[in-house]
């Protein structure tokens, strides 16, 4: 597992070169990339000129994001698909091989069923445009009540239903994108993440959420930084597992923006880098040794 920068969840924006000299100097060994901005760079100035920055950086490419929007008609979706072989190719290149893509919970299009068998077909389809690269894709699901809320048709919301999503769909290079967050928020725990086969865990991001908010009541403001007092996701115990099941993929804070009380982006960075610490490397509990009872000498 790797500290991975998302700019874009923090709030924060720059040249590449400014994001790249955050990343490094607070610690992350992988950063998220804008994949559509990249391949612009690289048709317009070549591939060599594109990855400078990121190859004498050494850091890793986590995730990029889909740049495909798969939930409209059909003549628009095949459009797009056919550029994403091209968008992938220029990921593999540079080492990324996870695509990242979040469901919507709910809408008004169509019911349940029909739109669970929908996106089976839809990301089958995009499965295939990704595989000759090499790239995997992550789908995460929202949890949040307050998303499903006014809408007439309710979606996949939480592990379970994902998870038959992603078993239905049976592409070799379609597994999870898992928040910890959303996991928790659905109801779920350790024991459900653990009960996920290792290869179809794909990217991983965390957040904390207040401990005096019911289910119910969360919204974008209830994502947390990790390890604070009102806080009740054991965030380091979910890593640990998924230590344990030798995930080696990036670990992304996705907390609400206004979790940071600065604005300055090396603050934010390095506040991230910190929580990140020690969410992945928990200081160990200190055993004090049972003190032998005194012997009192008798005279």
């Amino acid at each position: 597992m790797f500290k991975n920068l998302n700019p874009s969840a923090l709030g924060i924006t720059g040249h590449q070169s400014e994001i790249i000299e955050l990343a490094l100097t607070y610690g992350f060994a992988g950063m998220d990339l804008n994949i559509v901005e990249f391949a612009t760079r690289a048709k317009s100035k070549g591939m060599d000129y594109a990855r400078r920055l990121i190859k004498s950086a050494d850091i890793r490419i986590g995730t990029f994001t889909l740049p495909l929007k798969w939930d409209t008609d059909d003549e628009s979706f095949q459009n797009e698909l056919k550029e994403l072989p091209e968008y992938a190719g220029y990921a593999a290149e540079l080492g990324c091989t996870r695509a990242t893509v979040v469901l919507a919970p709910a809408g008004d299009t169509r019911p349940y069923h029909e739109n669970f068998e929908f996106h089976r077909h839809r990301f089958h389809d995009i499965c295939a445009a990704l595989e000759p690269s090499g790239v995997r894709l992550a789908v995460g699901f929202q949890a949040a009540e307050y998303l499903r809320r006014d809408c007439a048709f309710q979606f996949i919301h939480d592990l379970d239903a994902l998870s038959l999503l992603v078993n239905m769909v049976a592409a070799p290079n379609m597994g999870l994108l898992l928040d910890i967050w959303d996991i928790v928020a659905c109801g779920g725990s350790l024991e459900s993440v653990q009960k996920i086969p290792a290869q179809q865990i794909v990217a991983v991001q965390v957040a904390d959420m207040p401990a005096d908010v019911p289910f119910a009541d969360l919204d974008e403001k209830s994502r947390l930084l990790p390890g604070g007092e009102n806080g009740q996701i054991d965030v380091a115990g979910f890593l640990a597992l998924l230590r344990d099941a030798d995930y080696d993929g990036p670990i992304t804070l996705q907390p609400s923006r206004g979790a940071f009380q600065s604005r300055r982006r090396d603050v934010i960075v390095k506040q991230a880098g910190e929580v990140l610490n020690k969410a992945l490397h928990p200081p160990k509990p200190v055993v004090v040794a049972d003190q032998p009872e005194e012997v009192v000498a008798s005279g």
